[in-house]
């Protein structure tokens, strides 16, 4: 048997969440946050390393000589198994097990990052919980077209930020089937879009997951949902299965929500290798009710405000893995994938096409009363709606983005003068094909808000051009080649370094004329350095600086000329060319672990520093409402302090987390704006101004208790600060409301089989927003208001209320 030596130290530090460090050293299979491998130490530095003992057997244990290591991800590889020890990493160890996702009873992954990881942090843009923002550190990975995107998100090693608009769908993640998310910085390996970090999202198989469980729950606002999970090992084959529903009508009106998901992987391995063939589907729909005035709000916290709006998302995808050991020190791992996303949008609006001027009163105008509303022939429209019609539009999306890719890493563990060094270099390919497709139909608004649609779709009209139709192919290659180095200086003493190149080839091709035609491309290099040292057994300092970049979307690419604006997220008229953003960050901090009386302390300190340049933004048109641009706005910053704590015993798991973010604008600038402070329509930032739309501070605390062996009670609490409203990037108005929000759960395991489990959300019924922005008071008259006009220009998402769930769960 071959000689394979990872690292060497004298103790292994579990620097992830106390509870599951315990589980790890058990090797509980699904619970562990980190994978575990067992490694062999010489003696020495300069004897040779004992052999490392086969798969499946049981190797003698040394008690000086043989630990068990957890592993962190250095690149998005589909092996949980390859990665560098987590002393060893520069960077802030953020980490989510499958039993910290199972303790939200949530089938969506979101709300366990934002309960267990110091930076992240939830907001609702979209009006449906199932389809959040997620936020770390400022950086956002959305799944509203036309969010700038700063996240990279990978599942299994495939890459999950869409085609068209790098937008990441939460709600298409198999939550029953994670075994372990971690949220990875100071690393150029994961690619483009990894400013802020990279979201690693790690899948069980029937090698890690043996047995059976179905787990039913329900309660508030219709809510049902249910999940089964099954995996076992036949000899060197495994299989492993995950299917889950869910359906929820929502606490807003229109706010429904239906989930349907299947994971499932087959595996196959020896000795030396393994290869795994993952797959799954997804059909989901979702009442996407956005923001609502808040003079609708203070009258009813269901209400909503221009519908319908609807999204109705599929995926299915396949992708193959493998890792071969070539020799006991080489590692050969790969993939290749495909994947197919579709989208489909309903979504009301206000418009802006309006009854022209005498002497053509008898015909529609766009924009104002002088310039005709023109049909999809390019005739103008005659108007056929009353002269008391209240006029809306119900704009239609289509995306279609077929998603091909290969990932090829090499991994060395030989030692280098004499010293333990981990050596990995690594190439992946990805191409995007997206068909995406737009239309307008004019409408009428009735009192409850609904747009009912004419049959009249919109053409080009007015100055500048309107929406649609449009159809638009765009065509995206990203190809990146890296390399990784961990070296030993001493036992204490670990440097690494690095960097990626990066290349994006974006191609758009206008089916219908030639306005949105465009060729670009982008490259950079990446590179990254950092180092660790271990103070005391039990102390860990770590420092880090890295350089990551994002390209401009295809989505970005054609809507960018302030001129020629477009619907934000729906709509693309022009495609001047935007710059790469850059992200530069610097991290240092001290983590550690300490066995005390009442149980296993871990805990991190540690402040970061990411500056962009040339950062993207969307901007909403001065000329149309609902119609916006995305524009480079210069350098900004995000930086801050994130800390965290965890107790452990037998009977109390114990938690708290706090991080500040603070995101600023370093560069002047003109923008134009929907703010009440806009004067004509434009407002000025200058340097030291506040990112709008992230709050400063975060806290998060969460206990669990076992009254018994078979009763359980926890709780969590939230504790978010105040945040200027998107579009207020002048910091004048006043800002969005802190809030808190409070949850209690418990459970009583009745057999080795059944558990019921509880829980309430919101207990104390908060009434609060996660997001806000502003809107064009004279669109639409505040019917709740006998038909006057709105005073008040913001408009925010509410919060869930006060909810109450309850649930069986059967484990076999």
């Amino acid at each position: 048997m071959g000689v394979r030596v990872l690292s060497i130290g004298t103790i292994s530090i579990c620097l992830v969440h106390a509870v599951d460090c315990a589980q790890a050293q058990t090797a509980s299979s699904d619970s562990e946050v980190l994978p575990a491998i067992e490694v062999v130490a010489p003696p020495s530095t300069s004897a040779r390393p004992a052999t490392r003992p086969a798969r499946g057997t049981t190797a003698p244990r040394v008690a000086r000589n043989v630990r068990r290591v957890l592993v962190y991800p250095t690149a998005p590889t589909p092996q949980a198994r390859l990665g560098v020890d987590v002393d060893k990493v520069p960077a802030a160890i953020n980490a989510v097990g499958a039993a910290q996702i199972a303790r939200t009873d949530s089938l969506n992954i979101a709300v366990a990052l934002q309960q267990r990881v110091p930076g992240v942090i939830l907001s609702d843009t979209t009006g449906n919980p199932f389809m959040p923002d997620v936020q770390f550190r400022g950086f956002v990975a959305s799944p509203v077209a036309g969010t700038p995107q700063g996240l990279a998100v990978y599942q299994n090693g495939m890459r999950i930020n869409e085609a068209f608009g790098d937008t990441v769908n939460w709600d298409l993640i198999p939550t029953a089937a994670i075994r372990s998310v971690t949220v990875v910085t100071n690393n150029p390996a994961f690619g483009l879009n990894a400013l802020g970090g990279a979201v690693n999202v790690l899948m069980k198989d029937g090698f890690n997951y043996k047995g059976a469980e179905i787990n039913t729950m329900g309660g508030s606002f219709g809510r049902i949902q249910s999940s089964a999970q099954y995996g076992q090992q036949y000899g060197n084959w495994s299989v492993y299965g995950a299917l889950e529903g869910l359906r929820d009508n929502g606490y807003r009106n229109f706010s429904q929500s239906e989930i349907r998901r299947f994971y499932g992987d087959v595996g196959y391995r020896t000795d030396s290798s393994e290869f795994h063939l993952n797959f799954g589907v997804a059909k989901n729909n979702f009442g996407a009710s956005a923001a609502v005035p808040v003079e609708l709000l203070n009258k009813y916290w269901g209400a909503t405000y221009t519908t319908p709006q609807t999204t109705d998302n599929r995926v299915a995808y396949a992708n193959l893995t493998g890792k071969v050991e070539v020799t006991p020190t080489w590692t050969l791992d790969g993939s290749v994938r495909v994947r197919r996303f579709q989208q489909k949008t309903v979504d009301g609006n206000p418009t802006e096409t309006e009854p022209c001027a005498a002497p053509n009163d008898a015909f529609l105008c766009f924009n104002d009363d002088t310039n005709f509303a023109n049909g999809v022939n390019g005739v103008p429209i005659v108007n056929p709606f009353p002269a008391d019609a209240v006029l809306g539009q119900i704009d239609r999306t289509t995306t279609r983005s077929t998603t091909t890719g290969a990932t090829l890493q090499a991994t060395n563990t030989d030692q280098l003068f004499g010293h333990n060094n981990q050596f990995m270099v690594g190439t992946s390919f990805d191409s995007g094909v997206t068909s995406f497709g737009a239309s307008a139909e004019l409408g009428t608004i009735g009192s409850n808000y609904v747009v009912n649609g004419s049959g009249i779709f919109l053409g080009p009209s007015g100055s500048p051009i309107s929406i649609g139709p449009v159809s638009l192919r765009a065509t995206n290659r990203y190809t990146g080649l890296y390399a990784l180095d961990t070296f030993d200086v001493t036992d204490r003493f670990s440097l690494s370094g690095g960097g990626r190149f990066n290349y994006a080839s974006i191609v758009l091709q206008d089916q219908i004329g030639t306005e949105l035609n465009g060729s670009h491309t982008f490259s950079r290099f990446n590179p990254m350095i950092g180092g660790t040292y271990k103070i005391t057994p039990e102390v860990t300092a770590y420092a880090g600086y890295s350089e990551a970049n994002r390209a401009p979307t295809p989505l970005e690419l054609a809507c960018a000329d302030p001129a020629r604006p477009c619907i934000v997220a729906a709509f693309l008229i022009a495609d001047p060319p935007l710059k790469q953003v850059v992200s530069r960050t610097v991290e240092a901090g001290f983590r550690g672990t300490k066995e005390l009386n009442i149980g296993t302390l871990g805990w991190k300190i540690g402040g970061f520093r990411a500056t962009n340049a040339d950062d993207i933004m969307a901007i909403p048109s001065p000329q149309v409402q609902g119609f916006g641009y995305f524009q480079n706005v210069g350098r900004t910053r995000r930086q801050g302090i994130e800390a965290q704590v965890n107790l452990t015993s037998k009977a109390l798991q114990l938690y708290a987390n706090w991080a500040l973010v603070d995101a600023r604008f370093l560069d002047p600038l003109t923008l134009d704006s929907r703010s009440p402070f806009a004067v004509d329509d434009v407002i000025q930032v200058l340097p030291g101004n506040r990112i709008p739309a992230i709050p400063r501070n975060r806290v998060k605390v969460g206990l669990d208790y076992s009254v018994t062996d078979a009763f359980k009670v926890g709780g969590d609490a939230l504790f978010v600060a105040s945040q200027y409203f998107a579009g207020d990037e002048s910091n004048q108005a006043a800002r969005l409301p802190g809030y808190s929000v409070f949850n209690v759960h418990a459970s009583y395991q009745i057999n080795k089989t059944y558990q019921l489990y509880g829980r309430i959300d919101n207990i104390f019924d908060n009434r609060y927003a996660t997001y806000g922005t502003f809107f064009e008071r004279d669109d639409i008259p505040n019917f709740a208001n006998g038909g006057a006009e709105f005073t008040d220009p913001r408009t925010v998402t509410p919060a869930r209320p006060r909810a109450f769930y309850a649930g069986l769960k059967a484990t076999f």
